[in-house]
């Protein structure tokens, strides 16, 4: 277990008397921000806030895309970029902050980020991620190893009855639905390196149990994309992807021209950065777009080498050790070429 006593204790003692609870994610939320916070929250309010006398709000700094809207919960979000000012009210009345999935507050948007960082209400992290920044929650459960957030979530309450301090609590379907949407999308549908945890598939036994559809949740996932996503899929893979041999390395590089000509909408770029690796002799992946005012960067890996230290000492990013993204303010012309001068040397096994 990743978990520890003395973390559930602390987490039991912060949920006491806190009426008022806002929880938030990531920019540019994925499947495992919007899955461990819409998860938290329908627990919450069907065990710990079991009466009309609670206020519980998902807050997400940009909208999710379309395919993660179909969520239990997800059409009651609020988000931040087109609701500042109630943004800054919920916060200002909560009695509990809940960031899940990030451990920076830039990562936080340009709304909540300076609410975030001024707040004087106890802010509890559930979180993931390696190389966290300044920001000091009131109480960090962070958990490199964990595959997801949304790992972290169920096994905080699975602890809490083991450990004696609720007799139990139910984990509705939407609960479920929720929480494997997470595990699904950030193990790559349990096929990232991620993923070798048996406690992992127990989870997933245990959200079975509480009745998740798991093929309709891969339909709704991943089979929803519009003609436009397609085509544009097949032009990164057949006009834009350039392969290393040397380097077992694969990059896509797309301009803001080049995503409008087809429609680009968020999410259509979700897996695009998976795909090269499917070529044998590929090992390492990289996909760059251009965004209003930076360049966005993901990059994939398999097996033991590592993409989260590049991404981090590079492009000012970081993440998982298969599984990392980073920005560029540069053009996209000198980033690729920043890229193509660096990535040599970490991109070696």
């Amino acid at each position: 277990m990743l978990v520890n006593i003395e973390d559930v204790r602390r987490l039991s003692d912060l949920l006491s008397d806190k009426r008022r609870v806002v929880i938030t994610a990531h920019m540019s939320p994925d499947g495992d921000a919007m899955g461990a916070a819409l998860g938290l929250k329908h627990i919450l309010a069907e065990n710990v806030f079991s009466n009309d006398d609670f206020s519980l709000t998902v807050i997400m700094p940009n909208a999710a895309p379309n395919f993660l809207m179909w969520l239990p919960g997800a059409e009651d979000i609020v988000v931040a970029e087109n609701n500042t000012e109630k943004t800054a009210h919920l916060l200002q009345e909560a009695e509990l902050i809940c960031v899940l999935d990030y451990c920076e507050s830039k990562r936080a948007g340009t709304i909540l980020q300076p609410l975030l960082e001024n707040t004087t209400k106890p802010v509890l992290m559930i979180d993931h991620h390696i190389n966290p920044g300044t920001f000091a929650p009131t109480l960090s459960l962070s958990y490199p190893q964990a595959p997801a957030t949304a790992f972290i979530v169920l096994e905080l309450f699975n602890r809490l009855v083991e450990e004696g301090l609720i007799s139990r609590y139910v984990l509705s379907k939407d609960a479920a639905t929720c929480l494997y949407t997470g595990l699904m999308t950030d193990t790559g549908n349990f096929a990232f390196n991620n993923a070798n945890m048996p406690q992992l598939y127990r989870m997933v036994a245990q959200l079975l149990e509480a009745g998740i559809e798991k093929d309709k949740i891969y339909d709704n996932v991943y089979n929803q994309f519009s003609v436009d996503r397609l085509r544009f899929t097949g032009y990164c893979l057949y006009h834009k992807m350039r392969i290393f041999p040397k380097y077992n390395t694969a990059l896509i590089a797309l301009s803001s021209d080049e995503l409008r000509r087809f429609n680009f909408q968020s999410g259509d770029a979700e897996g695009i950065v998976n795909m090269p690796l499917q070529i044998a002799s590929v090992h390492y992946s990289v996909f760059m777009r251009e965004d209003t005012d930076k360049i966005k960067i993901s990059f994939r890996s398999q097996g033991d080498r590592p993409v989260n230290v590049y991404a981090h000492e590079i492009f000012n990013g970081g993440g998982h050790a298969n599984a990392a993204g980073g920005d560029s303010t540069l053009s996209l012309q000198d980033t690729v070429k920043r890229f193509e001068d660096t990535f040599r040397k970490y991109f070696t096994k």
